[in-house]
Order: structure tokens, then C-alpha cells, then sequence
């Protein structure tokens, strides 16, 4: 994982003056109006960027061989059938038969949230290691869950704010709004965690300790918890959505 030096001056109790440590997101470019920013082309940005990038193309090359005429399915095309029946018996078992208005939306989350937690395999800075970009996707969802509750229940969704008994209104209403925070939350503390922690490994360990070793830590960091990861943010996705539907 290759990261940069501007910035590890603001950890100096972790890191001594010869660390290389940074797991900070820096701004490349800013746009400023009336002399202040307005938007930032920033770390997040750009690798965001290259995860949907590297998305398309993978979309592009499966459905160019999908659409070749194979006597038999090939390689490519089984491999591309198989994840996405896959992904349909994930999100068709734990939603039912709401499932068809959000299997889109939950599957190319999925996808967008692992290949992001794994970018760190490739030297890059995760997009979801920037809480921004995880808040967004739970804001998303929070949008879909309200949503959801209103199509099903109508005008009573107000009701239920009130109950069991009227006093409990301001708790429940922080209980909805609490629910983007706390997923976001979750996603970015264990992906920003495995961000330090790579960090700090390779600033801090002697030279010897960073050849082999490095890979099943970002085996771990990187690959199995990003996965984990992944299906826990789907997981509340299709919970919290599906709970809002009274069958």
C-alpha cells in the first residue's frame, strides 16, 4: 500500500522524524469562488474514480463475451453468472418479495463497497476510508428505508413515530436518524482502521518486516474484512429496507 509523507507531521507521538506513514486525504486541486473552495479534488475522489472505473470494465468485458455466440458458456460469462446469481439469492432470500424494486441497488452497492474496501491491495486509498463517502451510501439507504416505510404505510408512517406512547416520539425520531450515522459509522471505523494500521506497519517496522509479512496483514485488513464488511453493510441494507413493509 503506497502512501505519501505530507501530513504524518500531525501524528508525531506515533511516528518518529524519519516515518513515512500517511493515511490522511489530501486535496490535489481546488475549484474557489469569492476566494474560497468550493470543490476539492481530493485522494477520495480520484480513487472513487478508479473503483468505478475499474467497475465499468469489468462490466464491459463480461457483457462483450456474453453476447459472443459460444457454442458452450465460456470462462468469463460463467464466472459473471454466477456472481450475480449469487447476489440474487443473497438479496431475494433476506428481502422476499420486495425484493425486485431494490435488488439493482443493493447488488451494485455490494459491489461498490468491496472492490472499494479491497483498493487497498493495490495501493490505494480506500474510498470507503473516508467517512464522506460511507455516509453517502448510508444516506442513500436511509432514503430507501423512509421511503419504503411511507409506500407501506401511508400517512400512518406519522403514527408510528408516537408509539407505544406519544412521549416516545423525540427517541424514535432519533432512532431514524441515527441509522445512516451508525451504519456509516461502522464501514468507515473498520475500513479506516485497517488504513492506519497498514500505515503504521510500514512506517514504523524495519525493512525486513515488510516483505512477506505485509501481505497477510493486507490479506486480512484489506481482503477479509472488507469482505465481511461488505455483506454486513448489505445485510442492514435489505433489513432495515424490509422491515418497513408490514408482511
Amino acid at each position: 500500500m503506497a502512501y505519501g509523507t505530507a501530513g504524518s507531521a500531525a501524528v508525531p507521538m506515533l511516528l518518529n522524524s524519519d516515518s513515512k506513514a500517511d493515511f490522511f486525504i489530501h486535496s490535489y486541486h481546488e475549484f474557489r469562488l469569492f476566494g474560497g473552495p468550493v470543490v476539492s479534488i481530493n485522494t477520495t475522489m480520484v480513487t472513487t474514480v478508479i473503483v468505478c472505473l475499474f467497475i465499468l470494465a469489468l462490466i464491459l468485458i463480461a457483457r462483450h463475451e456474453i453476447m459472443k455466440d459460444y457454442d458452450e458458456p465460456n470462462l468469463v460469462q460463467n464466472l459473471a453468472e454466477m456472481l450475480v446469481e449469487s447476489l440474487d439469492g443473497i438479496v431475494n432470500s433476506n428481502m422476499g418479495k420486495h425484493a425486485k424494486p431494490y435488488i439493482n441497488y443493493v447488488e451494485m452497492l455490494m459491489i461498490f463497497i468491496l472492490f472499494s474496501n479491497i483498493s487497498g491491495l493495490f495501493g490505494l486509498r480506500p474510498p470507503t476510508a473516508d467517512f464522506a463517502t460511507t455516509f453517502g451510501l448510508a444516506f442513500i439507504t436511509f432514503i430507501l428505508i423512509e421511503v419504503a416505510w411511507v409506500k407501506s404505510n401511508g400517512i400512518r408512517f406519522v403514527k408510528d413515530l408516537f408509539e407505544p406512547l406519544p412521549i416516545f416520539f423525540p427517541v424514535n425520531v432519533i432512532s431514524e436518524f441515527s441509522t445512516p450515522v451508525s451504519m456509516s459509522l461502522r464501514l468507515f471505523g473498520n475500513v479506516m482502521a485497517g488504513t492506519i494500521m497498514m500505515a503504521l506497519w510500514y512506517a514504523l517496522m524495519p525493512w525486513f518486516a515488510k516483505i512477506g509479512l505485509p501481505s497477510f496483514l493486507h490479506g486480512y485488513f484489506d481482503l477479509f474484512s472488507g469482505v465481511i464488511q461488505t455483506y454486513v453493510f448489505g445485510m442492514l441494507t435489505m433489513v432495515f429496507i424490509t422491515d418497513r413493509y408490514p408482511d
